[in-house]
This record gives C-alpha cells, sequence and structure tokens, in this order.
C-alpha cells in the first residue's frame, strides 16, 4: 500500500479540502500563541513555522503521518549503520564522520553501536589525524612546491559533492578570525573556461591542487586535473614533483589514485557508505580545515553532531528537522506547492541555494519507491534561490505578483561579528547599520509574502489601490535565525537540511542515497563524445542529436 491510501494521508486531504486548502494566512497569524506552538528552538537557532498554512489540527494529523511511516524506526536505521541505500546495498553512515565531537573535544570512537561501526569511528580518526597533519604543513608554509617555496594557493578539483559542500562553506566562513592567508580556489567546470580563469592569476611554483573524487573515475574531475599536469609542466615541473608536491587525491580509491601517480603520502580517503553529497564532512572537506584550520573543522563537525543528536533525541513537535519536513510535504502534496526558494540574507551564503539544490533535488528527485514501484504523488520540490537583497530585485516579482505559488526558507544571522572596525568607529557602525537593514529587509519580505494587502499601512492604502500593485500574500514561509556565522552554526544548518532530507524521504517512501537519474547521462556522454569524432557512431543516433553534433563537431 502507498503512503497516499494509508488513515493519515487521507485524513490530511480531507482536512485540507474541508478549508485548510483555502486557509488566509492573514487569519491565521491573529490566533492565540500562535508563535509559541509554531516555533522551535535549540543552542544557536531559532526556527519560525508561523507564517505556514497550518491551525492546530494540521499538527497531530502531520505527526500521525510520520507514525505511520514509522519515522522513529527509520531514524535508527539510519544512525544504526542498517542499510538504508538498499539499491546500492549499503549504509549511509555520513552522520559517522561527526560522531563523539562536542565543542571543544576532538572524537572518539563511540562506546556504542557495532564493532563495524567501531571499526569505521577508528578508520574515520585517523583518515582526520592525517588531515590534520597536511592541514599544519600547508597553514605554517611547510608544505614546499617542487621550487622549494611555500604553498600560497590550493586549487580544489571536483564536481559535485566533492565541489559544491567545500565550495559553500569556505566562502560562507570566509570572514573567521583563525581564517588562512592561504587563497582556496575551486574547479569544477568541464568546459575549461573557469580552469583557465583560475589559473590564469597563480604562480605554478607556489600553487598545490586537491583532487578529489569519489570513484576517482568521473570525467568532468579528471580532464581538468591533467590540464593542471600539463600546466605546471608548462612552468618547468617535472612531472615526478608535480605528482609529489603540488597533487593531494582524495578518492575512495586508494588503488586508483595510486594508478593515476598520486602518492600514498598525499592521498585521504573515504569510504562507500558516505555519499557524495555528504561527503564533506570527511577529507572532503579539506578546503575547509586549509581556510578554517582542523580546530575550525572539528566545530563545523560539532555543529552537525548537535543537530544529529537532536534530530534523534526530540520529540516530532519540538524536532526541527523533522517539523520542517512535514510542513514541506504538507505544502507538495496537499496545497499543491511544488517549488521552494531558500534565501539567505547574508551574502556570505550566496553558494547555499545551489548546494541544497543538490541536496534535495538529487536525494530526493525520484518516482518510484523504495521497492522499485511507481509512485502516485508528488515527491521533491523544485529547489532554487538567492541571496535575499539580490532577488528581491530579481525574482521577487513572481513571489508576490505571480500567478505560482512558492513556499521559502528565509535564513537570517541575528549577529555580525566579522567586520573589522577597528581602525574606523564610522566605518564599523556603518557595517552594523547594513546588517540592521538586510535583517528589516527579510522580516519586511516574509511579511508581504504572509499578509499581501493586508500589510500595506492604512495611510498609503489608497496609492496601492489598483490592480497593477496588488498583492495577493498567502505565501508560506518559514524563517531560520542563526545566533552567527560560524564553523558550528553552519555545520548545524546544513545537517538540520540533511536530515529534514531524510524525513520526506521516509514519508515518501523513496531512497534518497542514490542517484541512478546521475549516472546514464554521463554514460551517453563517452558515447557521444565518440560520435564527435567519429562518422560511423555519430549515424547510429537519433536525427537530432546527429544535426547537433554535425554544428559542433571539432577535430582532436
Amino acid at each position: 500500500m502507498q503512503v497516499s491510501e494509508g488513515r493519515a494521508w487521507q485524513q490530511l486531504k480531507l482536512h485540507c479540502d474541508q478549508g485548510m486548502g483555502s486557509a488566509k494566512l492573514s487569519d491565521l497569524i491573529l490566533e492565540d500563541n500562535r508563535m509559541s506552538a509554531f516555533s522551535i528552538e535549540m543552542e544557536g537557532l531559532f526556527v519560525d513555522l508561523s507564517k505556514n498554512r497550518l491551525s492546530s489540527e494540521t499538527l497531530p494529523l502531520l505527526e500521525q503521518l510520520a507514525e505511520e511511516c514509522d519515522l522513529e524506526g527509520w531514524i535508527a536505521k539510519l544512525f544504526s549503520g542498517e542499510k538504508v541505500n538498499a539499491s546500492e546495498d549499503r549504509a549511509a553512515l555520513h552522520t559517522l564522520l561527526r560522531q563523539g565531537f562536542t565543542k571543544s573535544e576532538t572524537p572518539k570512537a563511540p562506546g556504542v553501536g557495532t564493532n563495524t561501526q567501531t571499526s569505521k569511528a577508528k578508520a574515520v580518526e585517523g583518515q582526520l589525524q592525517k588531515m590534520a597533519e597536511m592541514v599544519e604543513k600547508i597553514r605554517t608554509a611547510q608544505w614546499r612546491g617542487a621550487s622549494g617555496r611555500a604553498i600560497t594557493d590550493v586549487v580544489n578539483i571536483g564536481v559535485g559533492g566533492s565541489d559544491l559542500g567545500p565550495l559553500m562553506v569556505t566562502e560562507s566562513l570566509q570572514a573567521m578570525p583563525q581564517v588562512s592567508s592561504i587563497n582556496v580556489h575551486f574547479i569544477s567546470s568541464i568546459d575549461g573556461t573557469q580552469t583557465s580563469n583560475v589559473l590564469k592569476s597563480l604562480d605554478p611554483k607556489t600553487t598545490l591542487f586537491i583532487l578529489a573524487s569519489k570513484s576517482f573515475e568521473t570525467i568532468d574531475t579528471l580532464v581538468n586535473a591533467e590540464t593542471a599536469v600539463h600546466w605546471l609542466e608548462q612552468a618547468g615541473l617535472q612531472k615526478s614533483e608535480i605528482l609529489s608536491q603540488h597533487f593531494i587525491g582524495i578518492s575512495t580509491k586508494p588503488d586508483k589514485m595510486a594508478e593515476w601517480g598520486i602518492l600514498p603520502k598525499n592521498q585521504l580517503e573515504f569510504w562507500d557508505w558516505v555519499g557524495g553529497r555528504y561527503s564533506m564532512w570527511s577529507a572532503i572537506g579539506l578546503p575547509i580545515a586549509i581556510k578554517v584550520g582542523m580546530d575550525g573543522f572539528y566545530d563545523f563537525l560539532a555543529g552537525a553532531a548537535e543537530m544529529d543528536e537532536h534530530f534523534q533525541t526530540a520529540p516530532i513537535r519540538q524536532n526541527i528537522p523533522a517539523m520542517l519536513a512535514l510542513i514541506d510535504i504538507w505544502n507538495v502534496n496537499f496545497l499543491d506547492i511544488p517549488q521552494k526558494a531558500i534565501l539567505p540574507y547574508d551574502a556570505r551564503l550566496k553558494y547555499l541555494p545551489a548546494y541544497l539544490s543538490q541536496l534535495v533535488m538529487e536525494s530526493n528527485g525520484k518516482s518510484v519507491d523504495r521497492e522499485g514501484k511507481a509512485i502516485n504523488y508528488q515527491t521533491c520540490p523544485i529547489i532554487w534561490g538567492e541571496v535575499g537583497p539580490n532577488a528581491q530585485h530579481a525574482f521577487y516579482q513572481l513571489l508576490h505578483q505571480g500567478t505560482r505559488k512558492i513556499m521559502c526558507d528565509f535564513i537570517a544571522i541575528s549577529q555580525r561579528d566579522d567586520f573589522d572596525g577597528t581602525s574606523n568607529e564610522n566605518i564599523d557602525q556603518s557595517f552594523l547599520t547594513q546588517h540592521s537593514l538586510s535583517l528589516a529587509n527579510c522580516l519586511a519580505q516574509s511579511r508581504v509574502l504572509m499578509l499581501g494587502d493586508d500589510a500595506i499601512p492604512e495611510c498609503l492604502r489608497a496609492e496601492f489601490d489598483n490592480p497593477f500593485k496588488h498583492y495577493p500574500g498567502n505565501q508560506p514561509s518559514n524563517t531560520l535565525v542563526l545566533d552567527e556565522l560560524s564553523p558550528n552554526s553552519i555545520g548545524k544548518l546544513i545537517a538540520l537540511y540533511e536530515h529534514k532530507t531524510f524525513v520526506e524521504s521516509v514519508i515518501w517512501n523513496i531512497n534518497p542515497f542514490d542517484q541512478w537519474g546521475v549516472e546514464l547521462g554521463k554514460l551517453i556522454a563517452k558515447e557521444t563524445h565518440a560520435a564527435m569524432t567519429s562518422e560511423e557512431v555519430c549515424q547510429e543516433f537519433d536525427p537530432s542529436t546527429r544535426a547537433l553534433i554535425k554544428r559542433l563537431k571539432y577535430e582532436n
């Protein structure tokens, strides 16, 4: 039986049809004690859920849905190492990468769980220790290039999970006090433009490359790495020097790293029970550690570990990932709102929407259930977004006056302590004023999306009394407030969205840990590349693709 045929689902549908589907947020928000009933708080994070089309009757129905789908049991399976990734016959134990961390302690092998988990935890510790040694050498100018000069720039070559996570976090933490003077760059695109733009500003003799690939077979990554090797050779470096002093490899495949030429001392490993989009908690997070130091990286893991504990222990009504997930399911499956905009009101989080697009849509963009049967309900929402102040001058027009309903996550940072105003008090104050204005915009936009015309002050009503200035409102949103933007808080935020995505997969009965939809495109791309240099292979293609190959064809 599919979840849509279950009692809780049917009761939610009836609840929607009998009034909640047409309820007005402008009325709901006036309910007594709404904020206390529709907000959740844990250390460093406050979440306001009140601007959703929910009533006190909706919550127990959503809770019942979670119970019918055995959410508690699935959470236990996830953390205990059961093979929750059934299609690939393996566990999804990315949470083990941060198990045992606190804000002040480095990891310890867990005292609970299976012997297998304990051995995995020890393997994690070993790689973290090796990673720490590398980070120390790089950050203290002890890692030298072939010319004997200290490394000044690190370039991470990866794609997907080996790129988006580390890129997003290093950008988010760019202003932390412990940030290194080492410049960290990222290359992911296969077209060569990004590679060229990054390399032309660097000195080959002081540049270190991180070659990050779970399978060590991803063509995008390997081609970019070969280009980097050629660039270093053009600077007069020998291949043996390049591989021993200018390359670090990170993969689940040490044999393939060795075959490519990366020395064992320069290899870091992770494991097949860590999905690519969950891998920045492992050695894939090396660029983060280089930027903020290992203590900062440990604090990043600690923030995630705190969210793990909250997710495992908090009751559903006070469980932030669970409630955010259940509300999304209410919006997607009952209110027919299939899109979500991620709107951070802090420019340091500019890559967060792209990161969450991958996390959510690669995980839950599925149309068959865990048994491989076609499902008869919507699953993953379309995720997109932008830094809020920029988005206000772009697609907010659609949010406020378009024909589509879109749910939003507003993300705000309460305190800013990264402004360097030590030399000029006026500069410091101006930055604080900017931050205050950004927060005001965040609150104003969520309010107008909720209330529409009802948000217009009485003194301005006449000015807005025409159809071109009509604001329908009734657009649902959540507001997530972090006390600060730090390694700990960004770790907590990312783990929140990981667990939220998992809860949604449990309710929809899909496997969030495989990504077969990615694989066929990569396979066909290799065949298509062969067709671009072989008329015989090209003739096997469809007429449209043949015509495009002919137009774009080049000879190697």
